[in-house]
């Protein structure tokens, strides 16, 4: 929110750190002994599908379930002996609209930073400073119900900033927006973590990912599985170029076969094959050989949705 600050980084300072942690509910162990660090004005991010553990981390996190084992550390404290303390120090953006409809936009603000004892002259300054963050300054007398959904996801990163807190936890923070919306949210986040604000957040948006995270790790069956950057993730895992390419169901079969030699992995989804290469000439010309008819062939970079979906598979996961 200060203007002409730049980004923060120090690897000396470990703003949320783990080490063997994990979380059982009976027989049940969601988190099987993750480690991860994460350093003052980084933002890093939990992948995974469904049921993989990363809404379990990110509740110990922030105080919704206490740790079965191992240990983690947030903003420095234990989360066990400082639970009370942990929380003034970090802000929550949950994934379900919490605000109170029954009061006023500005209200919200006021009456959140109550709880954490804030002096209500400091409350009313920063709420000021905040609206006008997320530029609804303009809102600030309206009722909650006449926001649009990306004036209220604005509102709730708002609210998670009340007491300055050192992490900011959000849990899919642009579900449900319009793209021009969700390049707002983006461009907000991108502030905080310019001022030494450390951010962790999941999404099912891989584009949201590779925007946001300067690092982040994906997680299976309640490990992490794999842990960098985007760019090097990307690098690491999948070809650098894509080719899906669609033809009736009778010749998919018939294509793999035709270019296999010639890319690094072919992948068979639906009515299209993915073939993953470090030349997309090479695997154009060898299907053109092939004399095959094929009714579209899209030709892309790799992205992170492509090293999701190698290591997590493409099954559909309630």
């Amino acid at each position: 929110m200060n203007e002409g600050t730049e980004k923060v980084t120090n690897v000396a300072e470990a703003t949320l750190a783990a080490r063997g942690l994990t979380k059982s509910y009976g027989d049940f162990e969601a988190v099987k002994g993750v480690d991860f660090q994460v350093y003052r004005g980084e933002c890093f991010g939990f992948l995974g599908p469904n049921g993989a553990g990363k809404t379990t981390t990110m509740k110990m996190i922030y105080g919704a379930a206490i740790p079965t084992g191992g240990e983690l550390k947030v903003v420095g404290m234990d989360v066990r002996r400082a639970e009370r303390e942990v929380k003034r120090r970090i802000g929550v953006v949950p994934q379900e609209n919490n605000l109170d409809e029954d009061l006023k936009v500005k209200e919200n603000l006021l009456v959140y930073g109550r709880y954490f004892d804030l002096p209500r002259k400091l409350v009313r300054k920063r709420a000021a400073l905040l609206l006008e963050f997320v530029q609804l300054q303009d809102k600030a007398d309206a009722r909650v119900e006449q926001l649009s959904g990306g004036m209220k996801r604005r509102l709730l990163i708002a609210r998670a900033l009340i007491n300055d807190p050192d992490l900011v936890v959000l849990d899919e923070p642009t579900t449900g927006l319009d793209p021009q919306a969700r390049h707002l949210v983006w461009d907000k986040l991108r502030e905080l973590t310019g001022e030494g604000k450390t951010l962790v957040l999941t999404t099912h948006y891989m584009d949201e990912a590779a925007q946001l995270c300067d690092r982040l790790c994906i997680m299976e069956g309640g490990r992490i599985i794999v842990e960098g950057s985007p760019r090097e993730m990307i690098s690491e895992h999948v070809s650098s170029e894509v080719l899906e390419i669609r033809a009736a169901p009778n010749d998919l079969e018939k294509l793999t076969a035709a270019v296999e030699s010639v890319a690094d992995s072919v992948d068979s989804i639906g009515g299209a094959i993915y073939v993953y290469t470090p030349d997309a000439e090479v695997v154009t010309r060898r299907v053109r050989e092939s004399g095959i008819t094929v009714s579209n062939v899209l030709h892309r970079q790799a992205s992170l949705e492509d090293v999701f979906l190698k290591l997590t598979g493409r099954r559909l996961v309630d």
